[in-house]
């Protein structure tokens, strides 16, 4: 079949909306139409090759969508399910997943290549080649193949648009906060960054009790939304934002330090540190370009202190419990998804949505396709 889907040809260039020819599903793979993708700051980095991923690529790992056919080992799901892509795929089987911790997938390894987990081929094709796939997924298009571990059944009744964010950033930073934080009643917070995922770490740290949240932000207009999700105290900069955390943790420094930015920085990491208190723990969330070797931190301060550096993936979460999880969550009034998506976009301005990124002016952008297409 033929869909429409944006495909990146080369590094620092805009996506380009091209006409796919589109293989049907082999044995465990699942044809899914999309309704929405989420547009992740992550697919960003394939552009500028902070994330070295093969190209030609489509674009897009955070959708939900419509499963249209599937491969005849895939006994699960069936035409009409709707799903939403986990971008970190589960097998359920390997150590990592059967341990509890599903966002390390031994799959996941393999999303990097961007071809068929199956087989390392292609299903994707445009002007004579083969595509490949931002984390095995692709969900800037209208239809998709993917393998059936990336894909998360959902009840039909929730919004594709919402759901979509599940599959990355709100996980991510819901997780970065429950999860990989461990923040508990009373604790004091700092959230680094306030897009799609630093906004959904403020959620999950103002529902897991935290006592005061304090989110480093330059856009003015994040920060007031920041105020709404439930941070306690904002800073424009982190100069600025020492002075707001010792208030906030009298002169303690934070139990909790999420680093939720686009790009994270490791001349930055000593000044988390800094603001952190004794057994305090600093966590990593954002990317950090790969070819990034150097990181300022005083280990005299990391041994004295006891504080903890903790890197985390996908939250440290578990998909296939946690997205139903949150979607449950959102029907008890206990998250806000709506809050979350700043602005829609259809496919063909998807690189409007960037734009809009790169200027502060959205927490989270989501290309929302028609229903005919």
């Amino acid at each position: 079949m033929q869909t429409q889907a944006a495909v990146l040809w080369e590094r620092n260039t805009p996506w380009s909306i091209e006409t796919v020819e589109l293989d049907p599903p082999k044995a465990s793979e699942v044809l899914v139409e999309l309704h929405a993708s989420g547009m992740c700051h992550s697919d960003d980095h394939l552009v500028t090759g902070d994330m070295p991923f093969r190209l030609p690529c489509i674009g897009g790992h955070e959708g939900a969508g419509v499963v249209k056919a599937v491969g005849d080992r895939v006994t699960w799901l069936e035409p009409g399910d709707h799903v939403v892509f986990s971008f970190i795929p589960s097998c359920g089987r390997c150590p990592s997943c059967s341990t509890g911790h599903q966002s390390l997938c031994d799959l996941g390894a393999k999303i990097y290549s961007g071809m068929q987990i199956l087989d390392g081929t292609a299903r994707h094709h445009a002007k004579g080649q083969d595509l490949a796939l931002a984390c095995g997924i692709g969900s800037f298009a209208y239809h998709t193949v993917v393998h059936e571990a990336s894909c998360v059944k959902i009840p039909r009744h929730y919004r594709l648009d919402l759901a979509c964010l599940l599959g990355c950033g709100f996980i991510t930073g819901w997780g970065s906060a429950v999860y990989a934080a461990e923040v508990k009643p009373g604790d004091t917070v700092v959230v680094a960054g306030f897009g799609g995922i630093g906004a959904a770490a403020v959620q999950g740290a103002r529902l897991a009790g935290a006592r005061t949240i304090t989110v480093i932000e330059p856009s003015e207009h994040k920060r007031e939304e920041a105020r709404r999700m439930g941070a306690t105290h904002t800073a424009a900069g982190w100069t600025e934002a020492k002075e707001v955390v010792a208030e906030a943790t009298w002169n303690r420094g934070a139990d909790k330090f999420i680093c939720a930015m686009g790009v994270g920085e490791g001349r930055l990491i000593a000044e988390a540190l800094a603001m952190t208190a004794k057994r305090g723990r600093v966590v990593v969330t954002n990317i950090h370009p790969m070819l990034e070797r150097e990181v300022r931190a005083n280990l005299m301060d990391l041994t004295l202190t006891e504080k903890q550096i903790f890197g985390t993936l996908y939250g440290s979460g578990n998909p296939r419990a946690d997205i139903p999880k949150i979607l449950e969550l959102y029907s008890s009034g206990l998250v806000d998804l709506e809050s979350m998506v700043t602005r829609t976009y259809p496919l063909e301005k998807v690189n409007d949505g960037y734009a809009d990124m790169h200027a502060g002016a959205n927490i989270r952008g989501v290309l929302v396709y028609p229903p005919a297409r």
